[in-house]
């Protein structure tokens, strides 16, 4: 599964990487060597870093689903008490 943008965050993205290029590596980055750079990072690194995102996802819900009984558990016939005494309201 490609990793992908929506093309308001991909805008957002773009202006982001050549801020970061004017400002911390000193650089005049065009516009297509900013999207060149936004490809490679969404072909290269960002598999790796969905990946590990569902991976965390699969072990939270196994640990949930692990204690489905204890997180969800209801108590049954609590109406009337225990001892056999009368109910007070």
């Amino acid at each position: 599964m490609a990793v992908t943008l929506p093309d308001d965050i991909r805008k957002q993205a773009l202006a982001s990487i050549n801020r970061f290029c004017r400002q911390e590596l000193e650089l005049d980055s065009s516009g297509i060597q900013d999207a060149q750079l936004l490809d490679f990072v969404l072909k290269e690194i960002a598999p790796s870093v969905y990946n590990a995102g569902v991976t965390d996802a699969r072990a939270f819900m196994l640990d949930r689903f692990a204690d489905l009984e204890g997180t969800c558990y209801e108590p049954e016939f609590v109406y009337w008490p225990k001892s056999g005494s009368v109910r007070r309201k």
